[in-house]
């Protein structure tokens, strides 16, 4: 009888300790990367490229389909990150080196920290301030940083120079601290990647990974942007704006200084071997009009491509080292840009318009337990989700004051009833550096609304099922006149809920007069 209930007692501890075990908390891994387009992704449908560990993640978890951001730029992005609030609201609303974004306020960091989390930021930071007690530990890239042996501040506040390219850099850094981490606690880690943000310097193993391919034009890179004032006022074009020494690296000047200056002259020597074939190509077809601009168009794809392609072979390595380390099963990973990009849509580079290459980010996430591999969310996500979703996960009760919401229950239940409808956007940055006019609108599955103001008063809107590459401006045509009505309406109701009184005394004001 004692034996029995001995034995009895040993099990029941057994099933307590599995119970427990069970319900560890995960580990929550997010790398986030800077203007990759998901138009250069396979898992989106992409005939670009290939980017298997990226696809990786989707077919073991969950692929976005609508994942927007609030303001299409770097900085502003990962403000929004950090504190699941639009811009106006945690103070970053442009890119600029005198506006540092204010670390004290709240930040989803701090609030895992008071969670026995241990927190780090590894890479791309670009907030102008330093992350200081935010993270637990952190090293990061001084503002954009550099592709080749990168500088990065600690926080000691040294900055020291590491050899190598920088995404295998960081890379190698994220291993390093997960090696030496508090094992008997859960971990939230951050990896900032520096790709693929202008000017696109590739890994040497990648230079000429595409050099085989001719890119189809998108079918609106001449794009005559009729009815879209904005649109055509813009100074981000591959054409007119894009530059043959800074971005395509054609007779570049290699001397001490800049961005090829840091690089060791085996870097170098490689680096300027394959791009004096470019720049020699260039001068022996002497390229003019069209065919100048298509010629810029193709080597603009194979650099952008070709610095993707380290991105999603070091993202493998980092899910390789997950499984080694046994820590697959209790891994959050979350795979994000800081917003889209334009391959050429509208005859353009760069971000920050509303329109979708720009608003839409790519987003995919892992979830072992929860997510069923291979779900597609049509959801409309919006980046101040972020961060109440990331607290979700462990557990933490999100402070009312954030303005996102977390969308883990969609992934656990499938039930979009009340999940929101419409996203809102405000773009800020003007003129420079590329005179995109400041604007703020609202997004549906269907319809996009837009009202730019400034240099272009204007109002725009799209039919996103018949016109999903937005070349059609509908807001002047009479028989819209109720959906106008109707989806103003709605703009009001969001800039109400999000307070941005900056965007609702330009409402208020049109109808006035």
């Amino acid at each position: 009888m004692i034996r029995s209930i001995l034995v009895l007692s040993s099990l029941l501890c057994c099933l307590t300790l599995m119970a427990q075990q069970n319900k560890k908390a995960p580990n929550i891994l997010i790398i986030f990367s800077d203007d990759h387009a998901y138009q250069a992704i396979s898992a989106y449908g992409s005939k670009l490229m290939q980017t298997p560990n990226i696809d990786r993640i989707a077919r073991e978890g969950a692929i976005f389909q609508n994942a927007c951001v609030t303001n299409s730029l770097c900085a502003p992005s990962r403000a929004t990150l950090l504190t699941g609030k639009y811009s106006h609201i945690n103070g970053l609303k442009v890119n600029n080196i005198s506006n540092p974004f204010d670390i004290r306020q709240e930040v989803f960091s701090r609030l895992l920290k008071q969670k026995n989390y241990q927190t780090s930021w590894i890479g791309k930071w670009h907030l102008q301030t330093l992350p200081g007690n935010a993270f637990d530990y952190w090293r990061v890239l001084p503002d954009q940083g550099q592709y080749y042996n990168p500088d990065f501040i600690g926080q000691q506040n040294d900055t020291v120079r590491l050899k190598g390219y920088i995404t295998d850099v960081i890379t190698q850094l994220s291993f390093d601290w997960l090696d030496h981490r508090d094992t008997s606690k859960p971990f939230c880690m951050v990896i900032g990647e520096k790709a693929t943000h202008r000017s696109w310097l590739p890994d040497i193993q990648d230079l000429g990974a595409f050099d085989d391919k001719k890119f189809p034009l998108p079918a609106n890179f001449y794009d005559d942007y009729k009815g879209r004032l904005a649109a055509k006022n813009q100074d981000m074009t591959v054409d007119k704006t894009m530059l043959l020494d800074y971005d395509l690296k054609v007779h570049a000047n290699y001397g001490e200084r800049g961005m090829y200056g840091r690089m060791t002259p085996e870097q170098r020597n490689a680096f300027k071997a394959y791009y004096d074939k470019v720049s020699k190509d260039f001068d022996e077809r002497q390229y003019k009009g069209k065919a100048l601009v298509e010629w810029k168009y193709q080597h603009y794809m194979r650099d952008y491509l070709s610095t993707a392609r380290s991105l999603d072979r070091n993202i493998g390595k980092i899910l390789d080292y997950l499984d080694k380390n046994g820590l697959t099963q209790n891994t959050v990973v979350i795979y994000a840009s800081d917003q889209g990009f334009y391959l050429g849509e509208h005859g353009w580079f760069d971000k920050r318009f509303m329109y979708e290459e720009s608003m839409k980010t790519p987003l995919v996430m892992r979830y072992p337990g929860v997510i069923k591999p291979g779900t597609s969310v049509n959801d409309m996500i919006v980046n101040i989700d972020f961060a109440p979703t990331i607290l979700n996960i462990a557990g933490v009760t999100a402070p009312a004051s954030i303005q996102g919401n977390s969308f883990l229950p969609l992934l656990q239940t499938g039930n979009s009833k009340d999940w929101r409808k419409a996203a809102y956007y405000h773009y800020y940055e003007y003129p420079e550096p590329h005179r995109v006019s400041p604007h703020f609108g609202i997004r549906t599955l269907q319809y996009k609304l837009i009202r730019f103001y400034g240099p272009a008063d204007a109002w725009e809107l799209y039919d996103l099922k018949k016109d999903p590459a937005e070349m059609k401006n509908l807001y002047t045509e009479k028989k819209n006149s109720r959906l106008v009505a109707s989806l103003k309406q709605q703009l009001k109701d969001l800039i109400n809920q999000y307070h941005d009184d900056e965007a609702m005394k330009i409402f208020e004001q049109e109808v006035k007069d």
